[in-house]
Order: structure tokens, then C-alpha cells, then sequence
């Protein structure tokens, strides 16, 4: 029987470049050479949770664009892991909708068309109202949530917007964890991370300071009206973002 055939290795500038973004990671998390004693590929479950996270973090500060290929063979060759972790990885992220499977076109980053930000915005819709009129009824003032609104005013400032994305996230993190509700804290992540990575790639015409402003009056609105508040933010940070879509095309 004739042995399998092999693809050729892709030595192309796009897999150049995709191998640079999704840089290898060690048994203990931090970049740089596979594991030379263990062979770059940790025991269990561990080294696909790693290579999960370093190519979360490409795809989430952008260095993965929307549409690009991610291949098994390139993650086991870039991590030194084996396909099989590799694949466990991609599946875990296919779990977050960061990455599509499709038959026949493998794993690509996935981008979300403006039905799939709609319905998106629905689901965190529901979740962050529950979890909002649950600290309103426990008369819970979120924890972390002034830390959080700080960090976004500095990080607007500066106009770095990656931290901005991350800042803004934890705003609306700090409102569903007060609520202290694992499963809507856990379902709602999922979601954040599908909205960071369509943020990381449009960006909303918003003056200078206007986004720490806005999500100030939403946190005191929230915590008093929590069904209303929750509604009206998210729907105009929806018209916001179709409204960019619509003048970047």
C-alpha cells in the first residue's frame, strides 16, 4: 500500500507571517522554544490550553486577521505540539467563535457579518440585563467597576486602542461578575471575546474621551433601570459599529 501523501511544507509570506503571530509557547506559558525535555509537547490537556491562548492573543490584537487560515500542521510545527493537541486547541477556540470550521476551507479566524453582530449583541443583551438587575436586587455596588471605568478614561486618553478594547471589556465584565452567577460570568466571556475581536478590527467614530464618558452614565443608568440601560447601550454601540462598517467600506 502506498504510504500517505504529505503536503509540502507552506514556506509562503502569509505562513510566514501566520507562524510570527502565533508564537510558541512553553509548558509555563511564556513565549519562546518548545520544551526540549518533554519534546515541546506538555502532558494532557495543558499544551492545548497554551497554544489556544497564544493564538487567542494573535487573533485578538489583530496580528490574525479575519479570514486567515489556521493550519494543524503549522500550530504542531510552531509549538511543538502534535496535531492532535493542535487540533484540540483549534477546537476550543471554534467553542468561542473566535475561529470557523467549514468543510472543505478547514480553520480561519472567523468575521462576523452584521446579522452575526446583531444577534451577538442580543445574546449579551440578555445575559448582562440578568446579571445587572441581579446586583441592582442585591443591592451589590460591582466591585471593580470604578478600577474599570479609570482604566478606560486613561486608556482612551492615550489613544491606545487595544487597551481601550481591554478596559472596555472589563467595565462591562466588573457589571456581570457582581452579579456572582458562574454560568451567566462564563456564557458572557464567550461572547466579550467575539466582540473584542470584532472591535480589534473597527474601531467607532467616538470624539476623544467620549467612550469613558458614555459607559460612566451607562453604569449609574444600568444599575438603576437595568432592562432600559442595558437595551439602549448596546443598541447604539451596535448602530455605532454598522455605522463604521458602512464608512471604512
Amino acid at each position: 500500500m502506498p504510504s500517505p501523501r504529505r503536503d509540502a511544507p507552506d514556506h509562503s509570506p502569509a505562513a510566514n507571517a501566520r507562524a510570527a503571530a502565533v508564537r510558541p509557547v512553553d509548558a509555563g506559558g511564556r513565549a519562546g522554544a518548545p520544551n526540549a525535555r518533554t519534546g515541546g509537547d506538555a502532558p494532557g490537556p495543558r499544551a492545548a490550553d497554551l497554544v489556544a491562548e497564544a493564538v487567542r492573543s494573535g487573533i485578538l490584537s489583530g496580528e490574525l486577521a479575519p479570514g486567515t487560515p489556521l493550519r494543524e500542521e503549522e500550530l504542531s510545527a510552531t509549538h511543538g505540539v502534535s496535531r492532535h493537541t493542535a487540533r484540540t486547541a483549534l477546537a476550543r477556540l471554534t467553542a468561542e467563535r473566535l475561529v470557523t470550521a467549514e468543510p472543505y476551507r478547514g480553520v480561519r479566524v472567523s468575521l462576523l457579518d452584521d446579522a452575526a453582530l446583531v444577534a451577538l449583541q442580543q445574546l449579551r443583551c440578555a445575559l448582562e440585563t440578568e446579571a445587572v438587575r441581579i446586583v441592582k436586587e442585591g443591592g451589590i455596588h460591582p466591585p471593580d467597576v470604578d478600577d474599570a471605568l479609570d482604566a478606560l478614561a486613561a486608556a482612551e486618553e492615550s489613544g491606545d486602542w487595544p487597551a481601550t478594547l481591554d478596559a472596555h471589556a472589563r467595565v462591562h465584565l466588573a457589571l456581570v461578575d457582581a452579579a456572582g452567577s458562574p454560568r451567566i460570568a462564563e456564557e458572557y466571556r464567550r461572547l466579550d471575546s467575539e466582540m473584542h475581536l470584532l472591535l480589534t478590527h473597527v474601531r467607532p467614530a467616538y470624539p476623544a474621551g467620549a467612550l469613558a464618558a458614555e459607559h460612566r452614565a451607562y453604569v449609574a443608568a444600568a444599575l438603576s433601570d437595568p432592562e432600559r440601560a442595558v437595551r439602549a447601550h448596546l443598541d447604539h454601540s451596535t448602530r455605532a459599529i454598522l455605522d463604521s462598517r458602512r464608512r471604512d467600506a
